[in-house]
């Protein structure tokens, strides 16, 4: 069946791959990919797939709600998989403001576009082929203590601008479907890792230190505890609750892979000397311990029992080797790397596009 899919953020780091994952697999899809393209938003992502006849690529911002109205008039989208977020803590902390903008204003400008597009006046669906699926994080649950686990039902209760930011998000999710009987789904994911991270969260930016020699900052003592999702296994989870899941439900996805930062640490030194030659224990010498993130939540760990019993789905990778394949990624993608770190993948967009 021909469908033209919105994916907000696409060109980010979890976007581009589910992105790639939608032109490849769904040739009868037309593909848009929405972004503002700011800091963490990297066309080079995609310039594999960026000549394929059923991606489209759209320059906007989700605050824009007249952008958002037009391109819903447009290409009178059938589906959304709503990526579009400020994601970093660190940067919520300092600039609280534009994670309200993005993260709430932006998902609601979303919600009434697709409101206007797909309900009549008296909320009934004109066709049933619609959905909006919107992706968060296991953040808005809050902090665990050493026991326990994630799942769909528990408490919000979240800890940072970045982590309320996304709550709110989700509520209005709901609050949409409830009220205007808006047909939603939503999943909540655990720490996202692999190919084209920005290198401002912890591996690419180890990765990055440690190959050039410099310090590996290291929050308090390394006790921090979060579970690590691949981020192709994560795609591969929307592309099955967006065709499979059942409409109103939520689905945490997690990848079994429960770690301390500080242990993942020594895991990815172990495995930059192996990669680079390196005598062993060298870059176990440029791990630096900081002071600790203002709020920094100690445990995160997601119950992903009801997506692998319901739709079939389950991490194919542990950590150690999603981690060996996240390395080499990076280490083969040099020129990918000092373009994010030198600003200058911003220059590939007006390469490739003209704007509109």
């Amino acid at each position: 069946m021909k469908k033209n899919i919105l994916i907000t953020g696409g060109a980010g780091f979890i976007g581009s791959h589910v992105v790639r994952l939608f032109v490849n697999k769904y040739p009868e899809y037309t593909i848009v990919n929405l972004d503002k393209l700011t800091y963490a938003g990297n066309l080079e992502n995609l310039k594999d797939i960026d000549k394929k006849p059923n991606y489209i690529f759209e320059k906007a911002d989700i605050c824009d709600s007249k952008a958002i109205d037009e391109l819903f008039d447009k290409y009178q989208f059938s589906g959304v998989i709503h990526l579009a977020a400020e994601s970093h803590v660190d940067r919520s902390i300092s600039d609280p403001m534009a994670f309200i903008n993005t993260n709430i204003i932006g998902t609601v400008n979303l919600l009434n576009a697709a409101r206007k597009t797909w309900l009549t006046t008296n909320n009934e669906q004109r066709t049933t082929n619609n959905l909006f699926y919107h992706i968060s994080t296991d953040e808005v649950y809050g902090s665990l203590s050493e026991e326990g686990m994630f799942v769909e039902e528990t408490s919000y209760d979240p800890r940072s601008p970045y982590s309320a930011s996304k709550a709110s998000s989700d509520h209005l999710v709901r609050a949409y479907h409830h009220t205007y009987k808006m047909p939603v789904v939503i999943s909540n994911c655990s720490n996202n890792y692999g190919p084209n991270q920005f290198p401002e969260k912890l591996i690419p930016l180890a990765i990055n230190n440690i190959k050039n020699n410099k310090a590996v900052p290291v929050y308090g003592k390394g006790e921090n505890i979060r579970d690590w999702l691949f981020v192709e296994d994560h795609a591969n989870a929307i592309d099955l609750i967006f065709h499979n899941g059942i409409v109103g439900e939520t689905y945490n996805i997690g990848g079994n892979n429960e770690w301390k930062n500080i242990d993942l640490i020594y895991q990815l030194c172990k495995e930059m000397d192996l990669q680079l030659g390196r005598e062993k224990g060298t870059s176990e010498k440029l791990i630096t311990f900081v002071k600790d993130r203002a709020g920094h939540d100690l445990r995160y760990a997601i119950d992903s029992s009801k997506i692998q019993k319901e739709l079939g789905w389950k991490p194919s990778l542990q950590f150690e080797e999603g981690l060996r394949k996240t390395v080499e990624w990076y280490l083969k993608n040099d020129v990918w790397l000092t373009n994010i770190v030198s600003g200058d993948y911003e220059k590939y967009y007006d390469k490739q596009y003209v704007k509109r």
